[in-house]
């Protein structure tokens, strides 16, 4: 039952990584075997995740992924490698249970604290010489229960708590010597795998700097650190050959790349650019400034069921389990354990019913994505575009109402009409007499709901030649209002 449920995880996860101050966040899902990008966060925090107060940390959290539209909940998070401790030593053979405890009985020694302050993992790996060397990574717990109260105040809940460059470089891939460096916005991340494991884990805050307002990460003290770092290495690690895998995006990054290069082309390492995180295939294609994201990684590697033993969320006793080891007998325990067996199949049945039913709207849904993006672009282009349309056809309306007016035995004929700006209507022309005149004002006063502030004026009369007065020119201005009251 257990591999069932491990086997159907979630099909979606928030990826967060929080680099200092800098909240970083995608919303990923797994559908038909590949991974989509729903959503990406990009954002700096004004208060700090570890210091602060959790409640108002959390909510600052909160309104970021409210302003970007984010409803999941389940959240994969990145620890920041400053929080690590590491210790390395060499394993005797041991069986695994006097394993556990001789790993317990190191970290108590090495490390100020002991299990009780601190949450610890292990990474063994053999290198050349054959002999087994275990590194042990420790997370203080206060710094695992503010995170968590910040992410509860953030109405999230966590799922697994990873480093993001174990999820670039997946260490149990690495049996030669691999260095991995991630280059996050404050420092990089450093991890030298090899053997099967890690070998060592470090975070150079101080390679990354600014100089005139930009950013610039210094290569001179990255390969200074690199070459400290080669020399601590245990059984022939420190020796030979190798390759630098740098995970970035962006010219600072390859800025990077091109002067590091040569100062560890001497030290006969070859440096690999990787602006592509593992975890694939990503459908779309993924957006350069998400190619090789920590919270991208870790995200994928948990939606796509990668087990990893580098985890870090404290495990949860529950209040029935405790109840169960505590007060119930053998026989009431099988009674639960039978009762509880059928209401969990029938759950598993209800969601197998449900899950069949979301795979087929998402595979109805997959087919019209196309279509309907191609929809989306174009109602997207209406709506930038609308101010510069008018399907009213007012100008059309104003000229209609206009001529409407004139008497209809073209006793008045109109010499020029003007709009302007769609609202102000200027009319002259020439009446056959002051009737016709009177007749066409009349008429426009009558349009009480589309037309206010009518003025006529009389510019004079031509004359026969018989000397009577047979023409009356005018003008005519008012104001186009529709649904407005004439003030005339």
């Amino acid at each position: 039952m257990m591999n069932f449920f491990k086997s159907n995880r979630a099909r979606s996860v928030l990826g967060l990584s929080l680099d200092g101050n800098r909240l970083e966040a995608v919303v990923l899902r797994r559908s038909n075997g590949s991974l989509h990008v729903r959503q990406t966060i990009s954002a700096s925090l004004a208060l700090s995740p570890l210091t602060d107060d959790p409640e108002l940390v959390g909510r600052e959290i909160r309104n970021h992924l409210d302003q970007a539209g984010v409803r999941e909940r389940r959240c994969a998070v990145c620890l920041p490698l400053g929080w690590l401790l590491t210790l390395q030593t060499k394993l005797p053979e041991l069986p695994e249970a006097e394993r556990t405890s001789f790993l317990e009985l190191e970290v108590e020694r090495g490390i100020h604290g002991g299990s009780e302050a601190l949450l610890t993992v292990h990474s063994i790996f053999r290198p050349k010489d054959g002999e087994a060397y275990a590194t042990m990574l420790a997370v203080p717990r206060n710094n695992l229960g503010t995170l968590e109260r910040v992410l509860r105040a953030a109405k999230l809940k966590p799922v697994t708590f990873g480093l993001g460059i174990g999820a670039l470089q997946p260490a149990a891939r690495d049996q030669a010597r691999v260095l991995a460096l991630a280059v996050r916005s404050n420092s990089i991340d450093l991890q030298v795998s090899g053997g099967g494991g890690i070998v060592a884990v470090r975070s150079l805050d101080e390679a990354t700097d600014a100089q005139g307002g930009q950013k610039r990460i210094s290569a001179e003290l990255t390969a200074r650190e690199l070459r400290i770092t080669l020399g601590q290495l245990p059984g022939g690690l420190a020796d030979g050959p190798g390759k630098v895998r740098v995970f970035g995006q962006g010219e600072m990054c390859r800025q990077f790349v091109h002067d590091l290069s040569p100062r560890l082309e001497a030290m006969g390492l070859t440096v690999e650019a990787v602006e592509q995180a593992p975890g694939g295939p990503f459908e779309p294609g993924l957006p350069p400034d998400l190619a090789a994201s920590p919270a991208l990684a870790v995200g994928a590697a948990w939606v796509r069921g990668v087990e990893s033993n580098l985890e870090f969320l404290p495990p949860r006793v529950r209040p029935w389990q405790q109840l169960i080891h505590s007060r119930m007998s053998a026989r009431k325990l099988a009674w639960a354990g039978g009762a509880a067996a059928t209401v969990v199949l029938g759950v598993v049945l209800a969601f197998g019913v449900q899950q069949w039913q979301i795979h087929d709207l998402q595979s109805k849904w997959d087919k019209m994505a196309p279509v309907v993006k191609e929809l989306n672009d174009d109602q997207d282009l209406i709506v930038k575009y609308r101010p510069w349309y008018d399907r009213s056809f007012r100008n059309l309306r104003i000229l209609a109402r206009l001529w409407e007016a004139f008497p209809e035995d073209s006793s008045v004929c109109a010499k020029s009409v003007e709009i302007r700006d769609m609202t102000n209507i200027v009319c002259s022309g020439v009446a056959s007499d002051n009737a016709a005149f009177e007749k066409l004002h009349n008429r426009l006063c009558d349009y009480t709901n589309e037309i206010a502030n009518v003025h006529a004026e009389k510019h004079g009369a031509q004359t026969g030649q018989s000397g009577q007065r047979t023409t009356v020119q005018f003008g005519v201005n008012y104001q186009w209002a529709e649904g407005v009251a004439n003030g005339n």
